[in-house]
């Protein structure tokens, strides 16, 4: 999803747009803050989550858009990895769950805050799988700025009819319903059936396996996915859709491409949708097969601006181009593409096939897949525009706090995750200096890490290994500060004399510099050194697609 703090200002233009995202992100991003014991309960491994690791979801929901309740049962399973009789599973006020049972026996229950802690009867052995049932309901909260505050969006549409969706990246799934609210663990496959009043329809993740009528005018949609995926991206989508699809032909076969809008919507979404085959060539070419071709790949129509669901990506971007009509970079290239579609599609291979196990590394999400929209510009429209595009971001990127958030307490980073990030991805690749290399090592990132959840650290890896590149003083500088490399320059002697500035401790970087008609790199350290390549007549700059400062000492 994008910038959580996004604020949808309709006049002052695109600057001041700007300058309230990230006025707005400091709430959210705060290093120094003191955190509560909530806190560790929802973000850390507690020993009560530690010890079972997560098979399947059944999630069973009756959705009431009249009273805007949410009643149903959610039956966990689960294999035992160690020994243990407390489980932790969560769900957020005013939520409640009603009762916990096991084989047919109730369960004792407390809970501490959105926490709950079920004792359990029977023994537990490691490699042993087990099945506990919850009953649920209540009034979920309602978000009040959908999709960056998390909640159930109660719409109606055009012609009187609810129209309802869930936005739930960062406050949780538990918001709605309970689960092992935890990005670490992952159910490997999922049911989820949502009874709805007629004549509305629930799409959800994954593929429709039966729809089943009721005598009391409802009907219940029966969804199954098959691969694993993470709790903040299941899906309820509900309202008076009209469906209309295509089938595609990607790396792995043919894929089904699914698209659900109101029914008032439907020509207009059949001209405009046509940037989601576009998106999946740029994307299968530059990061690999699309990671859930069992699942299916589905665009929904949603109340509000649109979010990562898996296999299920959510759209409100009022069919232009552009986010609602802007371009980020203020370079043109924006308003060639649909920004929802393109980027919340790009979190299909970052988010939710390679997917953060601690939301402090939510850079992985969100700055690989910022970096995606100039990926869709570099294979339709050239290099050039991609580049474009990426420094032209620049303008909003704070450099207030560091990238990475805190640990273990439910604490993302800093908003600059998005442009930064990417521009942060675009000096690798300008580094590397071999864009087959460089398309190479984003689709072996995703096969490496295929369906896996992943920590910084292990990002960090995979790129010194795929780059042949000591990484680590670059990754600590650009993700564990908020400082930017600064290229200090002098002539002395005739000769050019640099260095890097305002740098960790070894941080090295080669840098090229451009006069005229030709190309020098140079090997920056943080120490001094000269060169004789470059003459103090020559008229230089430095090449624009390393996210750098540049201090001329001479100024």
């Amino acid at each position: 999803m994008y910038q959580k703090h996004f604020c949808d200002v309709q006049k002052g233009g695109i600057i001041l747009l700007f300058l309230l995202i990230w006025v707005a992100g400091r709430e959210a991003v705060a290093q120094t803050e003191a955190f509560s014991r909530q806190d560790s309960l929802r973000g850390s491994i507690t020993p009560e989550r530690e010890w079972w690791d997560l098979d399947f979801y059944h999630l069973e929901v009756r959705v009431d858009p009249d009273k805007k309740t949410i009643e149903g049962k959610n039956t966990v399973h689960y294999t035992a990895i160690q020994e243990g009789n407390t489980l932790q599973i969560d769900l957020q006020e005013p939520m409640k769950i009603r009762g916990f049972s096991q084989n047919g026996k109730s369960l004792k229950f407390k809970n501490e805050g959105s926490a709950y802690f079920v004792k359990l009867e029977e023994p537990q052995h490691p490699g042993e799988s087990h099945r506990l049932e919850i009953e649920f309901g209540g009034k979920p909260k309602i978000s009040p700025n959908p999709p960056w505050s998390g909640g159930i969006t109660w719409s109606k549409d055009k012609n009187g009819l609810p129209f309802v969706a869930n936005s739930n990246q960062g406050d949780g799934a538990s918001l709605w319903w309970p689960c092992k609210d935890h990005m670490y663990d992952q159910p490997d496959s999922m049911a989820i059936s949502v009874r709805v009043p007629e004549p509305l329809m629930n799409v959800s993740n994954g593929r429709l396996r039966d729809t089943e009528k009721h005598d009391d005018g409802t009907r219940t949609f029966h969804w199954f996915v098959s691969n694993p995926i993470s709790n903040y991206v299941v899906n309820i989508s509900i309202g008076d859709y009209a469906h209309f699809s295509e089938d595609y032909l990607g790396e792995k076969g043919m894929l089904t491409m699914d698209y659900f809008v109101l029914k008032d919507n439907l020509e207009v979404a059949k001209t405009h949708f046509k940037d989601a085959p576009k998106m999946m060539r740029a994307f299968e070419y530059w990061f690999g097969p699309y990671p859930f071709y069992e699942d299916g790949f589905k665009l929904i129509e949603v109340p509000y601006l649109g979010m990562e669901h898996q296999s299920a990506v959510t759209y409100g971007n009022g069919y232009v181009k552009g986010y609602k009509g802007k371009d980020f970079s203020e370079t043109g290239w924006g308003m060639t593409f649909d920004y929802i579609i393109i980027h919340e599609s790009g979190h299909e291979w970052f988010a939710n096939n390679i997917t953060y196990k601690d939301i402090a590394d939510m850079w992985i999400h969100e700055s690989f897949t910022t970096y995606s929209e100039a990926i869709f510009l570099d294979y339709h429209y050239g290099k050039k525009a991609s580049s474009e595009y990426i420094i032209g971001a620049r303008r909003v990127i704070k450099n207030d706090i560091p990238i990475i958030g805190v640990y273990d307490v439910n604490q993302r980073g800093s908003g600059d995750m998005y442009f930064k990030g990417a521009n942060i991805l675009h000096t690798l690749r300008t580094w590397v200096n071999d864009d087959e290399k460089w398309r190479n090592s984003l689709r072996r990132m995703n096969e490496v890490f295929y369906h896996q959840t992943v920590t910084t650290v292990e990002i960090e890896h995979f790129w010194a290994e795929e780059t042949g590149l000591d990484l680590k003083p670059f990754f600590d500088q650009y993700l564990r500060t908020a400082q930017i490399p600064q290229f200090e320059y002098e002539w002395e002697d005739g000769r050019l004399k640099y260095r890097w500035g305002n740098v960790v401790e070894g941080f090295e970087m080669p840098l090229k510099i451009l006069d005229e008609d030709k190309e020098t790199w140079l090997d920056v350290t943080g120490e001094w050194q000269t060169t004789e390549l470059i003459l103090p007549g020559d008229t230089f700059t430095v090449d624009p697609n390393f996210y750098i400062d540049i201090k001329n000492n001479y100024n």
